[in-house]
Formats: C-alpha cells, structure tokens, sequence
C-alpha cells in the first residue's frame, strides 16, 4: 500500500464519509417505503429504477467531456456536493414520489461524479498496478459503508425503530456526508487537462470499442441480479428483524473491506477473467440462498453479494483503466450500462415481486443470473473474448 499514490488515498477518503452516509439509509429507505410509507413492492421497484436510470445520461455525459475537454475535478466536486446534500431531505418526505425525485437527484450526483473520479483513480495508479490502486480505493469505499451500517445498527439499537428515529437518521447524513466533500475540494489535486491538439483528436478507438464490448455479460448480470433494496425487503419477509438487518449489511460490507485490496492484487496477478468468473459464481450463489428463503440462508446470501459487488466491480474498473484509451468516457458507458440495465431490471422484478409473489421473481433472477454465469463460461472457453469476457 506504500506505492498508492496520495491523491488516491484522499479520494478513498472521501469516498469512505460519502459512503457511511448512504450505509446509514440503504438498510432503512426500503423499509420505511414500504412499511412506513406503505407503498407496494412496486412502488419500491420504480424508485430504484428511475433513480437508477436517471442518473445514466449523467454518466455518459461527465465521461466525454472528461475526456474531451479535462473537465475532471469540477464535476466530481459537485456530484459529492448534489448527493451530500440530497440525503438528508429525504427525512422530510411523506410519499413515493417525492423519495423518487430525492433518490434520483442522489444518483444524478453519483452520475456526475463516477467517471470523472475513476479517470482521476486511473491517472494516478502506477504501471501494472491498476488491479491494487483500484482494490485500495474500494476497500475505503466500503469501509465507510461498514462504518455507516455499524452507526445505524447502534442507533437502532439504542433509541428504536419509530418513524420519527428514522427520519433523524435521514437528517444525520448531512454530517459525512459535508466531511467527505471538504476533504474532496481542498485535499485531492485535479489531473492535467489535455492540450487543445488532443481534444481536438478525441475519437474512440479499436481498443475502447472493444473494451466496452467485453462489459456486455456484465450489463445482462446486473439486469437479472437482486438489488440491494430486495435483498433488504427479501430479508424481512423470512422474519428477521428490522434492527437486525442493518448487520446483514455489516456481513456484505465487511467482507468487501477485507478482501478488497487482495483482490485488487489478484486481478494483477492471475487476470481479469478468473477474477470475473469468482464474481458471477457468487452472485448466483447469493441469488440461490435467497431462494432458500430461510433466515440462515439469507446471512450468506448477504456475504456472497458482497464478494460479488467488489471483485466484479474491482475488475472492471482495472480492466478500463488497462485497456481504453479514452477511459472518462469508457468509465461513463460502463457506469451508464450499469444504471440503465439495473434500472430496468428492477423494475420488473418489482413488478413480478407485487403480482406475482417473492418466489416468482427469486426463480426469475436465480434463472437469469445462472443463464449468465454459463454463457461467460462458454465465451471463456472459446477464447472469442480478450482478456475480459
């Protein structure tokens, strides 16, 4: 860790606030949805795909011009600042409506930031290397979430689960949520902007064709893959406790602090492909224990999530930061493909979810899930994909 870059370390560290603030809500907004609010499932699934979905054009848009005109720094600033600002308010809403306009402006703000900030993570890695820089930040990253569910796990313990104590936990975001934004503006230098001959230049490649190409199996996993929000609700209808369920995100976020970094090394040393491979076996895996439907089978099913979300995550930003040339943009595209695809995929389990039962939609997500699981495997054995798949 002595060889990350110090720049990389301050934007871990502003992830690690940013990040407690949203593990302090992503346990609870499902909940207080659908059992506070008492709106349905799909109700719950529109909020997560329009919240998903808004954010994709951000995305693509803050990569390009990135790339084409070094605007880097700026936009991750103010995506920090929409979503540190955005949080809270959500403790002052009384419908479906108005969590979906909150939670998409959050995720606008997320959009803003992600490309622009991997391209920055990516300038400061050092050759051969991208696989550790790239773990090193993640591991930040989800400590922070390790450290919010910690925080929201006590203050349900301590004071209760009635409304009025949720709502101050919306409110309470603020505080990370500033910090993480102060230390983003005054402590992280911005890259160098391109000259004004290589903006003029800017064209995708063989190489970031390709690169995106190969994101593909990955966007259709994403699709048939349980949300965090279901894996949530999934939790409370095989009867564990609301209080409690704050420690199943401590499971999925604890084991991607530790095992972060090591992947990050990993994915240097034995390649993308195998690292990817590991990623789609555990989310089938999660995918099948939530179809167990049994509270045991639930915990695990929170760890596998875990190991799915940071080597999966973990290897595609190594392999863009690797292989495109126009990485911002090619961030973006991944970052857009992501949203869109988990946003549509939401929805219908939302909707299969409401009108036709839990089961229903667990058959369907285990079913695409493994269908994709199978197919990378068949592109790895026909070697047809680079060093992806």
């Amino acid at each position: 860790m002595k060889n990350i870059d110090k720049n990389v370390v301050m934007l871990g560290w502003v992830s690690y606030f940013t990040d407690m603030a949203t593990a302090m809500i992503q346990p609870i907004l499902p909940l207080f949805v659908v059992l506070i609010l008492h709106e349905g499932m799909d109700k719950l699934g529109f909020i997560v795909a329009v919240a998903t979905f808004v954010s994709y054009a951000m995305r693509l848009l803050s990569g390009y011009l990135s790339d084409r005109y070094g605007i880097v720094k700026p936009f991750v600033v103010a995506g920090y600042g929409l979503s540190a600002l955005t949080k809270p308010l959500i403790g002052i809403t009384t419908n479906y409506q108005q969590i979906t306009v909150l939670q998409s402006l959050e995720r606008l703000g997320k959009g803003l930031r992600s490309a622009p900030k991997d391209l920055m993570i990516a300038a400061y890695s050092r050759e051969n290397a991208s696989g550790k820089t790239f773990g090193f930040h993640k591991m930040l990253d989800i400590a922070g979430e390790l450290s919010g569910t910690v925080i929201l796990f006590g203050v349900l313990a301590i004071f209760g689960q009635s409304e009025s104590v949720i709502r101050n936990i919306f409110y309470a975001t603020l505080i990370p949520g500033l910090i993480g934004l102060v230390i983003m503006m005054y402590w992280v230098r911005d890259i160098p902007k391109p000259s004004r001959h290589e903006r003029l230049k800017f064209t995708f490649n063989v190489e970031d064709r390709q690169t995106i190409k190969a994101l593909l199996v990955y966007f259709f996993f994403v699709f048939f893959m349980f949300s965090a929000a279901f894996f949530t609700v999934q939790a409370k209808e095989v009867g564990i406790a609301t209080a409690v369920i704050p420690l199943l995100f401590v499971v999925s976020t604890g084991i991607q602090t530790a095992t972060s970094y090591l992947i990050g090394t990993w994915i240097d040393k034995i390649g993308v492909k195998r690292i990817m491979l590991f990623a789609y076996l555990s989310g089938v895996i999660a995918q099948a224990l939530l179809y167990a439907q049994t509270p045991l089978s639930t915990w695990f099913a929170f760890a596998f999530l875990g190991l799915f979300t940071v080597a999966s995550l973990n290897a595609n930003r190594a392999y863009i930061a690797d292989n495109a040339k126009n990485k911002g943009s090619v961030y973006g595209i991944f970052y857009a493909g992501v949203a869109l695809f988990g946003a549509v995929g939401a929805y219908i389990g939302g909707v299969l979810w409401e009108y036709f039962g839990m089961h229903v939609a667990l058959g369907y997500s285990l079913a695409g899930t493994l269908m994709m699981l199978v197919l990378f495997g068949v592109i790895i054995r026909s070697g047809k994909e680079d060093d992806k798949g």
